[in-house]
């Protein structure tokens, strides 16, 4: 057969060529599912498939804690007086154990609240716009660790004992993965169980002498059960056979052995952070999570949970900052008056508050699809990769728009402070859970490359086997592959499926430029094989040209099902900004290849992005007059919540009082505010009975807190 013969010729070459892929690393490339990303690499957006995400609602168990008990929270929420603290209150520790907020994956049948993804996310989104330790302190349990290992691989024993408790927070757990020497290369953890018999309540019981020394890990402190991974190894088994691989085991604290080191400050911020540490400490198998069974695979349950989590827990934080830098940038630069106009008005305030509210809406749609997916039963974990990297670091870039736009408000801290809390927490997302400069460089394309490519991982599995035939009808499915995207990439790309209307043209370029990206991977990846991985700045490129066509085939899921004409404007700056970028990336891409051949494709790969720009200026400025309505804001910004007390409070406060009054009379009073008169004399001259009302909460968001020299409150 052809494919045999085929494969025969280039099983010897390709055996060089090829990446080797280890165990751990196969570990994670199979963990997960593949989905819409996968389209971007076949080079065939079928829209049909991205309208048949269904948007996940809320049922009414869902709805009544997202309208009574957060908000309920959130006002419980100080976030200057828990900053001082270094802790929060104990009526609020007590209160999300009360309700439930630690157990919002665990099913009901165990005490849990059985949430969906979405609604997890939008609880912890939630908490995150008031309070970013809050949000942590919730997001943990709920996220990689204990409790989702459980319900995946527990033992019936451990899942009765541990869930009900961890859902009532009578548990409160932590997961310690993080080593002093194994960072970002968490898998080579240096931290050892061997495999002993030991005398153990009277009888002698089989299990592990650990030694370990974990730091960074959340909740640490105040942790009643420690989730621990481990490499386990056998000193019985012959040389070379010893090491059974990663494993992963419940410890309950106090534990004889186990120490919960000194209290880190992550950006000192107030929620719990530490090291765990132990000395040759013996637990029972029957403390390893699933049991003997599952000793060595722990790596392997490790990613598959992290795939889900990823998704989930840091976008919602990146998301929160987005939302309520843009809240309070754009509310702040309607109110603050210069030079007789409120400073929204001018072009360079007006550009970065448009660019945030393109940014959020492409972001936002992007992670909330992905929850969709997930509560369709999908574990999509390159898509997870690429709203781990892209959401926190929009996060980043908006609250540093945020903090320039607000100027000297932004930097006086205090309780009335706005945004430097949240600020001085942003590193924090951006490093944890893969730290950004990881994910960028060496998952999102890295990953997706070999897992969501259609023959490369069949291409590589043939190759290990050693299997001519395998080999060789990858290789033919493959060269077709080729093909086909170089006529779309040259010539013409089919819009499959239908869009809003109104999105044809931009739906058009993402169907060319998936055909671009996906014949640019195969040249890539064709010629500079296995190097590709070592030159991570061309495949951080490939990654970010994958994950703007994601976001921006989000934004036109999003506006299917949110198609308000309020946000069209909006909803189509952020599709063509997220398809400018990924053009952008495209053509940097070529501009550094290192390979003359690549260079030519470059060439063909180029062809027809002409017409792909950035946005015009009046483009954005349009978006910018949108922000204008409160509404659109509200649209955009849906989840920010309000605190017990504080700058958040007194800006909506100021902002409510301006829509009363609108937007000529608001801006009449907020000019005359700075003639040095009486606010009852400036008043008196309005004729609405809410001005005095107005002027002095707009002066309340303009001061900022004073401290005696002793840095007491003054």
């Amino acid at each position: 057969m052809l494919s045999t013969l085929l494969g025969r010729l280039a099983l010897p070459s390709f055996s060089k060529a090829l990446p080797k892929i280890g165990d751990t690393e196969r570990a994670a490339l199979e963990s997960g599912t593949v989905g819409f990303e996968g389209c971007f690499f076949e080079g065939r957006v079928d829209f049909s498939r991205l309208a048949a995400i269904p948007v996940q609602r809320p049922n009414a168990q869902e709805q009544a804690f997202l309208d009574r008990r957060v908000p309920e929270l959130c006002r419980m929420l100080d976030d200057y007086a828990i900053d001082e603290a270094h802790d929060l209150p104990q009526e609020v520790w007590q209160y999300l154990r009360e309700h439930g907020f630690f157990g919002m994956i665990i099913p009901r049948a165990f005490g849990g609240l059985e949430f969906a993804h979405a609604t997890h996310a939008e609880v912890v989104t939630r908490i995150a716009s008031v309070n970013i330790a809050a949000a942590v302190t919730v997001m943990v349990p709920n996220s990689l660790g204990p409790a989702e290992l459980l319900l995946r691989y527990g033992t019936d024993a451990q899942k009765d004992h541990y869930l009900p408790r961890l859902a009532r927070g009578v548990e409160l757990p932590c997961f310690a993965l993080t080593s002093p020497y194994a960072g970002s290369d968490a898998a080579a953890m240096p931290d050892v169980g061997v495999l002993t018999e030991r005398l153990w309540n009277g009888v002698m019981t089989k299990g592990f002498a650990l030694t370990f020394s974990k730091r960074y890990i959340t909740l640490a402190p105040v942790a009643s059960v420690v989730g621990i991974s481990f490499n386990a190894i056998d000193p019985a088994r012959p040389a070379g056979e010893q090491e059974l691989g990663i494993t992963c085991a419940l410890i309950p604290v106090p534990h004889p052995g186990l120490e919960i080191g000194a209290r880190h400050k992550p950006m000192r911020s107030a929620f719990m952070n530490g090291p765990v540490q132990a000395e040759n400490m013996f637990i029972p198998l029957d403390w390893i999570i699933g049991g003997e069974a599952n000793v060595g695979i722990g790596w392997r349950m490790l990613m598959e949970c992290l795939a889900a989590g990823r998704s989930i827990s840091l976008p919602a934080l990146g998301v929160a900052l987005q939302q309520t830098s843009l809240y309070v940038a754009n509310g702040y630069a309607g109110l603050r008056n210069q030079f007789g106009l409120p400073i929204r008005r001018f072009h360079n305030v007006a550009e970065p508050l448009a660019l945030m509210a393109a940014d959020l809406y492409a972001t936002d749609a992007a992670r909330r699809m992905t929850a969709c997916i997930l509560d369709q039963g999908e574990r999509p974990s390159v898509a997870g990769a690429i709203l781990k990297y892209h959401v926190t670091e929009a996060g980043r870039t908006a609250i540093n728009c945020g903090m320039d736009i607000l100027g000297g408000k932004a930097i006086c801290a205090g309780p009335s402070n706005l945004l430097s809390n949240a600020y001085r927490h942003t590193p924090i997302a951006i490093t944890v859970e893969g730290a950004n400069i990881l994910t960028r460089a060496l998952i999102i394309f890295g990953q997706g490359a070999v897992r969501c490519h259609p023959f490369v991982l069949k291409e590589i599995d043939a190759v290990a086997q050693g299997d001519p035939a395998a080999l060789g009808q990858a290789l033919l499915g493959h060269g077709r592959h080729l093909v086909l995207n170089f006529w779309r990439s040259l010539v013409h790309a089919p819009l499959v499926g239908e869009v809003p209307a109104g999105f044809e043209r931009e739906a058009r370029k993402i169907a060319r430029l998936a055909a671009k990206f996906a014949f640019t991977s195969d040249i890539c990846m064709g010629v500079l094989g296995g190097r590709l991985k070592r030159l991570e700045l061309l495949s951080s490129r490939l990654g970010d040209v994958l994950s703007h066509l994601y976001m921006a085939s989000a934004c036109i899921w999003r506006y299917a099902w949110q198609s308000d004409a309020r946000i069209e404007p909006v909803a189509r700056g952020a599709v063509r900004r997220q398809i400018w970028l990924a053009s952008q990336a495209l053509r940097e891409l070529f501009d550094n290849l290192p390979n003359p051949l690549l260079r030519v494709a470059g060439l063909i790969a180029l062809r027809g992005l002409s017409p792909i720009r950035r946005l015009h200026d009046m483009e954005t400025l349009a978006i910018a007059d949108t922000l204008r309505d409160p509404q659109v804001v509200r649209l955009l910004c849906p989840d920010v919540e309000m605190p017990k007390s504080g700058g958040l409070c007194d800006l909506h406060d100021a902002l409510r009082l301006a829509s009363e009054l609108g937007e000529e009379e608001a801006l009449r009073l907020g000019s005359a505010i700075r003639q040095h008169k009486p606010f009852e004399e400036i008043a008196a001259a309005s004729a609405s009975p809410r001005a005095l009302d107005f002027l002095r909460a707009l002066d309340k968001v303009i001061q900022v807190d004073s401290f005696g020299s002793d840095g007491a409150d003054s």
